[in-house]
């Protein structure tokens, strides 16, 4: 079925990728439902969701694209989710898990369709890098706030906090441990730094658990989006067109850009420089995130971890499905999960430290470039400083066409549109 031989593996080699790769990507099981429950949602609901989304997506990825790849709520997406649609537009979870699930819907379509390539073509590589960069500060400022090493202050705005207090001491050592264990490359070297800071929680009585260690994990909302025309009904409703764009693009480059990066690691691409069943592939993340958002999660995508299981070996569908039977029996330590989500300074250096790792790939912006480094940076810059992805988003494709126009370069005519609709949402709408 995985075509081993083929591929030049074993059963046993996959299945030792498959544990590497869900080593290095578990720390989402806290991370994810700690920022879906700022959106509202309950823990224990986002748990769950979070585990359904990702069984369904690397399930897919592995028996029917094939491919070591695993999927899972992504880091910002998951951000936007919350801070942006949910508390920046002020409407409800439910009403923001319907605008996840008419972009899945659409993403899903484009998957089917010769239209995606194109449209991830269109997109000019200075807005992708810097979009990645920008939701990179982001979570990294939101780790920072969590935390307490950076606090609110009437006169700078933001200002450092107290750097003696236990959440920050712990949050240091945690985030210096995971850098240390990065920079050795230590499979999973984020996640032994998350229970080295739960240690520490523990031990100063920041962590506390109940009883009961181990549970069924439980849909305490039920289905959260039953009706596809009700969650269309909702986008037009809210007016939240510029929340189903960003999903879509930020989705399918990101998707496609980590896939492709591993597939090449992997030595999974074909001659014309595709990757071997790509189209399988974004089929099982789009169909990832349609089922997570009626089950109560942000949008999934490809995980850049399985460049670890890669890394170790793995080259088939059999190192993702490991990775989803492990998300499955993880399942049941749901009481655990949510007593670690309660404390900041455990999930803080998970977000500090992807933030700097999606920081990497601005270098190859062409910085020497004004009209791209300038279009570059607002994205970068406001991100963070405004607390809104899709700001930073909306200024990107605003000011590139703008910039290449006065250069006489020329553009994809739906850059221009992007520019437009992006323009009408942020000054008028």
């Amino acid at each position: 079925m995985f075509k081993l031989s083929a591929h030049n593996t074993t059963v046993k080699r996959e299945i030792q990728a498959g544990f590497i790769t869900f080593i290095t990507m578990a720390y989402i099981l806290v991370v994810n439902p700690t920022i879906l429950a700022d959106a509202g949602i309950p823990q224990a609901q986002a748990f769950s969701a979070t585990i359904i989304a990702t069984l369904v997506g690397t399930l897919l990825m592995g028996l029917y694209a094939n491919l070591p790849i695993a999927v899972a709520p992504g880091m910002g997406l998951n951000a936007y989710f919350t801070y942006t649609l949910v508390i920046g537009e002020k409407i409800p979870y439910q009403t923001a898990l319907s605008v996840v699930f008419v972009s899945g819907i659409i993403f899903l379509l484009l998957s089917l369709s010769p239209i995606r390539t194109k449209l991830i073509e269109i997109i000019p590589l200075t807005l992708k890098l810097a979009i990645t960069g920008g939701i990179g500060l982001f979570i990294a400022s939101l780790g920072l706030k969590m935390s307490g090493i950076l606090v609110a202050d009437e006169a700078t705005l933001i200002t450092i906090g107290s750097l003696s207090s236990p959440e920050a001491i712990i949050t240091l050592i945690g985030l210096m441990t995971a850098a240390i264990l990065t920079v050795k490359r230590v499979p999973g070297g984020l996640l032994y730094a998350m229970i080295l800071a739960g240690a520490l929680a523990f031990i100063t009585g920041e962590l506390k658990f109940s009883n009961t260690l181990t549970a069924w994990p439980t849909l305490p909302e039920g289905l959260l989006v039953t009706n596809p025309f009700t969650a269309i009904q909702d986008v037009f409703q809210y007016g939240l067109f510029s929340g189903v764009l960003s999903f879509v693009l930020v989705t399918m480059f990101d998707t496609t850009g980590t896939m492709v990066a591993v597939g090449e690691q992997a030595g999974l691409i074909e001659k014309d420089g595709s990757l071997k069943n790509s189209d399988r592939a974004l089929l099982s993340d789009s169909t990832a995130m349609v089922v997570g958002s009626m089950f109560g999660t942000s949008p999934t995508t490809a995980y850049v971890e399985s460049a670890s299981g890669v890394a170790a070996g793995g080259r088939t569908g059999l190192t993702s499905v490991t990775v989803g039977l492990l998300f499955a029996l993880a399942a049941i330590f749901g009481p655990v999960v949510q007593a670690i989500s309660g404390v900041p300074s455990i999930t803080a250096p998970a977000l500090i430290l992807v933030g700097a790792l999606m920081l990497q790939n601005i270098k190859q912006i062409a910085w020497e470039d004004f009209s791209e480094a300038f279009t570059a940076f607002l994205i970068i810059i406001i991100m963070p400083l405004s607390g809104s992805i899709a700001t930073g988003i909306a200024f990107g494709f605003i000011v590139y066409p703008i910039m290449k126009a006065v250069q006489k370069q020329r553009v994809h005519a739906l850059i221009y549109l992007f520019a437009i609709l992006f323009f009408i949402q942020l000054f008028f709408l």
